[in-house]
């Protein structure tokens, strides 16, 4: 049995979908953190009591659910709500509890929405709403024979992405002055004596989430004792964060075939739906969970048909005319995401043991 230490497991969980990604309203991260290492998980969509007694009988020590089970913080825990429950049984058991949810839902590789598009064979697609000020430039000055060695530990850190380009940078020369004072210990240069040295200003995007690691991984492979740099906090949008995702069919359906492939692949037992405006569906725009507030960017998009779960009745009147809207359902749209991460976690860790909930959790039955 592969033992995986929480650095490791939730390391990786974190590096898919960085917990500064969540929703203002959301609850990712530890639920219940009853270890530092862990034996077995079982991968689920929601945390019930059910899925905690599932745990259980199958010797999981951990449970990596996308739904949180606890959203505000309890203020008893006696029992007589289902979330109580849960977490009862779960320190009882021994049973660690990790939420992989909005923070997922807002990236675009590997995250739930490609995941639900390529159950549908959708392709060609990028993100319907980015997310803004998840960047920022750092700007470094570094002796010009220098840069290379610099530039290369700014992107082993991961700086420099530009959506699908690794290691881009900018350099501009031009020539430092410093004085070394007091304590200083200069690498080039004199205490006391003003020194000149010719420089490139090397520029590159980072990550926010990434930030500190740039800066240290920088901070090793620069000559100076004290590194001049310059940290710009970007309105950019990010191509590939936010929510919601569209793309195309490989080709064009009629729209009886769309419905019949949305209720095979994900599977639904029910659609509810608005009048088409084509005869034919062709591009598509999908939010997993929750996604009515994406309407007008679906619209905008000029996407045949949006594809999400939890509409009002009164929402629906926003799409007539505009936009075909398929409601299959919440859980629906999401429950493959046990099976997703699960997958995910075996592509990194292929002797640690997961297991995927058998517990249908989904409080709607159809009749």
């Amino acid at each position: 049995m592969h033992i995986l230490q929480q650095n490791e497991l939730i390391g990786f969980l974190d590096d898919l979908a960085p917990p500064s990604l969540q929703e203002s309203y959301d609850n990712s991260g530890w639920i219940v953190k009853l270890s530092d290492s862990f034996k077995k998980a079982l991968l689920s969509l929601d945390c019930t009591p059910e899925v905690v007694q599932e745990a259980q009988q199958e010797g999981c020590d951990l449970i990596i659910s996308h739904h949180p089970i606890v959203f505000k913080g309890l203020k008893r825990l006696t029992g007589q709500h289902y979330t109580e429950q849960a977490v009862i049984m779960a320190v009882q058991g021994g049973i660690s509890i990790y939420a992989i949810h909005t923070n997922l839902d807002n990236v675009l590789q590997k995250g739930v929405n490609q995941s639900l598009a390529q159950r549908l064979g959708l392709e060609r697609g990028h993100v319907l709403r980015p997310l803004k000020g998840q960047l920022s430039k750092l700007s470094i000055f570094v002796p010009i024979e220098n840069t290379e060695t610099l530039e290369a530990a700014l992107f082993a850190a991961g700086a420099g992405q530009i959506g699908n380009y690794a290691d881009c940078s900018f350099l501009t020369q031009g020539l430092g002055s410093f004085k070394p004072q007091n304590e200083a210990q200069p690498t080039i240069g004199e205490l006391g004596a003003r020194s000149f040295v010719k420089e490139n200003r090397v520029e590159v995007l980072v990550e926010n989430w990434k930030v500190n690691e740039v800066l240290k991984s920088a901070r090793k492979a620069h000559p100076y004792e004290e590194m001049a740099y310059d940290l710009v906090l970007l309105e950019n949008e990010h191509q590939f964060l936010g929510s919601g995702w569209i793309g195309f069919l490989p080709k064009a359906l009629p729209v009886q075939e769309f419905l019949d492939l949305i209720k095979t692949n994900l599977p639904a037992h029910a659609l509810k739906y608005t009048a088409p405006i084509k005869s034919s569906i062709e591009k598509v725009a999908i939010c997993g969970g929750a996604g009515g507030f994406l309407l007008p960017d679906a619209i905008r998009a000029k996407a045949d048909v949006f594809l999400t779960a939890d509409f009002k009745y009164h929402e629906y009147f926003d799409a007539i005319g505009k936009i075909m809207v398929v409601d299959p359902g919440h859980y629906e749209t999401e429950h493959h995401l046990a099976e997703h991460i699960s997958t995910l976690i075996k592509e990194k860790f292929p002797n640690f043991a997961t297991l995927i909930s058998q517990v249908n959790t989904n409080p709607v039955n159809y009749y």
